[in-house]
């Protein structure tokens, strides 16, 4: 880690009277209010800070203010700051506060800095009981509208995303907006096919649920709460990990877990898939995908299912984890299907999830063409893994991402590949070495990213121990989730003109973390402080660029742009700036933009008869338009007229792209009986098919851009007729392990 020193002048001042006097009144006021409702509802016991979580957000706040990258001085601007991160991670969606609340709230706008500085964190520790409180009340409203049911003919609408709503502005206000809420739980599980006694048991025990669960939330969890308000003020890649949340993360970096081999994220109350973890039991079945919702888990095969919904995440992780071997069942909201559609239950063996099941794959693809076949080869990247033990060890057959992929464009040239596209799809990022070394499989011995540090040095990271793989035509397909190594990647080949960036705009992470541990700072036995992960340095391209906040802007866009407000950097209110410095010494060499108007002009003259293609784009525009409508109805017949549209359009799509898969392999001479498959597999082939459009376009381009190398005014024939089939498909290297 570079370190970057500063003198932190901390204010060691005292608390003053006036504040203390004000203090007590606020405690007052929350502390009658909650004893006048104690007569009605069970509240949890009040949580307050332990002694060592003082002394380690103190220690924290040194070290923030000393190295990172960003050095902001903990003051009353940072607190207002880490006041509003506070109430937006406590209620983001504004359901449980009132306005009166904030107003009462914000006399501790400027004091969070005071209650680090001076380890008195009764301040935040309130807010936090005050949120409990309020949780407790709305979950008891919302199983006390149970047994009344409810009307579905009205007109009635519920707002989805109310984050930049005001908070309600009085009690009445707030339990309109839950009982909303409430009917459309009950409608959702209305038109999953539940009677109205089935559904009022499962709100009730859900609600229930929740309620039991805020009263297992602890001082430490609040203490985490109120810790990553003060670190993502600052940046959005700072984050406070306490014990629990160290070993997650631990977990999570090793090379091999046990589990299903899914990364989830919480989504409006659901456990939302984020990542499927190539190789693991979850992407092997073929069953999930990206933005199916878990709503229920269960062990073994006869146990009862837990509803899930409104779990703390951490919480429905450890339900799913388990031993190798063992069973879980999962119940799931399909995320292609619409909130309304019936749950699934997924039955899935947990097995251990290792880095060999995450390593590059390749495939090579028959592209059609007036001359007959090109060949162009795929390599898959999950991820830029490096096996630092094995490396540490000298072992001279540990796996790397680099080392892998060069076996397989040794691979792909003995079958004679016209061109290779690395696709690096959802690949988040992982070793900033292997980035640099794979880069240098395809530019050699070259340039290929700078760092600048906190105290503002820059250093040039060349690729010195990789030779040119492979010199022939190639490209790179990128999407959203593309970040941080992958972004290195693609950008060092587009800087050199090497080859083709082809997809959407990647990420845009441009920054280095290091993560610290506070107990080995302070020379703790035993973990009790928890771990910092901050940031310590940026990213910039050789061109004196930086991939921060702007990401990778590809040659060629496969999809609309103007989603970045929802998903990158860029949906962050205080990401790091895009800036740039002084250029590395390196020198270009090819020139791709020339080939780019007819690239451009092939290209969208394909899509337009690409009926899948234009179905993506139809579904893509519906979505938008549904969140800028921003509501959802509350008519069970207005419902039910979305979700039949819905599944007209899915089963036409998946209808024409079965009947053209089916066509194609059968001009391809190769036997394809349907009536040997089940409807549900045929659904899940063709599926598959309509989510690998934007690979099949990725191929067709590349392909366009080797005749245009080879001199030949030709493109790739027309899509309709001629999708990519794959003729060959190359196995993973062969384990070492």
């Amino acid at each position: 880690m570079s370190e970057a020193p500063r003198g932190a002048s901390f204010n060691l001042g005292g608390v003053t009277l006036k504040q203390k006097l004000i203090w007590f009144l606020l405690t007052l006021a929350v502390t009658t209010q909650i004893a006048a409702a104690d007569s009605e509802l069970a509240y949890p016991p009040l949580l307050t800070p332990a002694v060592q979580e003082a002394k380690a957000a103190r220690l924290a706040a040194e070290l923030l203010s000393r190295f990172h990258y960003k050095a902001v001085p903990l003051d009353d601007a940072l607190s207002g700051k880490m006041f509003d991160q506070y109430l937006k991670a406590l209620d983001p969606e504004k359901l449980y506060f009132l306005q009166s609340d904030i107003d009462r709230l914000a006399v501790d706008r400027t004091r969070l800095d005071d209650a680090i500085l001076t380890g008195d964190l009764r301040a935040p520790f309130e807010i936090f009981n005050l949120y409990e409180r309020r949780a407790v009340d709305r979950m008891a409203y919302a199983r006390s509208l149970l047994h009344k049911g409810f009307n579905f003919n009205s007109g009635e609408t519920l707002m989805i995303d109310r984050k930049e709503q005001p908070w309600p502005s009085t009690e009445a206000d707030s339990l309109d907006l839950w009982r909303k809420r409430v009917k459309n739980d009950w409608l959702r599980l209305k038109l999953a096919g539940h009677d109205d006694a089935a559904i009022a048991k499962v709100l009730d025990k859900r609600y229930d649920s929740a309620t039991k669960r805020i009263g297992k939330i602890t001082g430490a969890d609040a203490f985490q709460a109120f810790m990553n308000a003060y670190t993502t003020a600052i940046e959005p890649h700072t984050n406070y990990l306490g014990p629990r949340a160290a070993e997650n993360f631990d977990i999570a970096m090793r090379l091999s877990l046990v589990g299903i081999g899914a990364v989830l994220t919480d989504i409006d109350g659901y456990a939302t898939i984020r990542e499927l973890v190539a190789g693991g039991p979850a992407s092997l079945s073929g069953q999930l995908q990206v933005g199916d919702r878990i709503v229920g888990v269960a062990q073994g095969t006869t146990s009862p299912m837990d509803d899930v919904v409104g779990w703390r995440l951490d919480d429905t992780v450890a339900l799913i984890r388990g031993t190798v071997g063992s069973t879980v069942r999962l119940d799931i909201l399909p995320a292609d299907q619409g909130p309304d559609a019936p749950s699934k239950t997924v039955v899935l063996i947990r097995n251990t999830i290792t880095m060999q099941n995450s390593a590059a794959k390749a495939k090579v693809y028959s592209v059609a063409t007036g001359e007959g076949p090109r060949l162009i080869g795929v390599i898959t990247l999950p991820t830029f893994y490096e096996d630092v033990d094995g490396l540490r060890k000298g072992d001279k057959d540990y796996r790397s991402a680099g080392r892998d992929v060069a076996k397989l464009l040794a691979d792909l040239k003995a079958q004679k590949v016209d061109g290779v596209l690395m696709d690096l799809r959802n690949n988040g990022g992982g070793s900033l070495r292997e980035s640099v070394g794979l880069t240098g499989l395809f530019l050699g011995k070259v340039p290929v990213v700078q760092t600048r540090n906190a105290k503002g040095d820059t250093a040039v990271e060349k690729n010195v121990n990789t030779g040119l793989a492979w010199d022939g035509p190639m490209g790179v397909l990128i999407n959203r989730a593309s970040a941080s190594a992958s972004e290195i990647f693609a950008a060092a080949i587009q800087d050199y003109g090497r080859g083709l960036i082809i997809g959407e705009p990647s990420f845009g992470k441009g920054t280095v973390q290091t993560v610290a541990s506070l107990d080995q700072v302070a020379k703790n036995a035993r973990p009790v402080f928890g771990e910092l992960k901050m940031t310590i340095a940026q990213f910039f391209r050789v061109n004196g660029g930086t991939t921060q906040l702007r990401g990778v802007t590809p040659d060629i866009g496969l999809l609309p742009t103007g989603n970045d407000a929802l998903f990158g950097e860029s949906s962050y209110d205080n990401a790091l700036p895009w800036t740039r410095i002084k250029a590395a010494d390196y020198a270009p060499v090819g020139d791709i933009k020339a080939q780019l108007p007819r690239l451009l002009s092939w290209y969208e003259s394909r899509v337009k008869r690409d009926r899948d293609y234009q179905s993506l784009l139809e579904d893509l525009a519906k979505a938008r338009e549904r969140r800028k409508n921003n509501v959802i109805s509350l008519n069970e017949a207005a419902r039910r007229k979305e979700r039949a549209a819905l599944e007209t359009r899915l089963t036409a799509m998946l209808g024409s792209a079965g009947a053209r898969a089916g066509g194609a392999l059968a001009d391809d001479g190769l036997q394809f009986n349907e009536r040997k498959l089940s409807k549900d597999l045929a659904m899940e082939k063709t599926k598959d098919s309509v989510n690998d459009v934007l690979l099949n376009e990725a191929v067709s381009i590349l392909s366009d851009s080797v005749a245009l190398k080879e001199g030949k005014d030709q493109m790739a024939a027309s899509a309709l007729s001629t999708r990519p089939v794959v003729i060959t498909a190359l196995s993973t290297v062969p384990s070492k392990q």
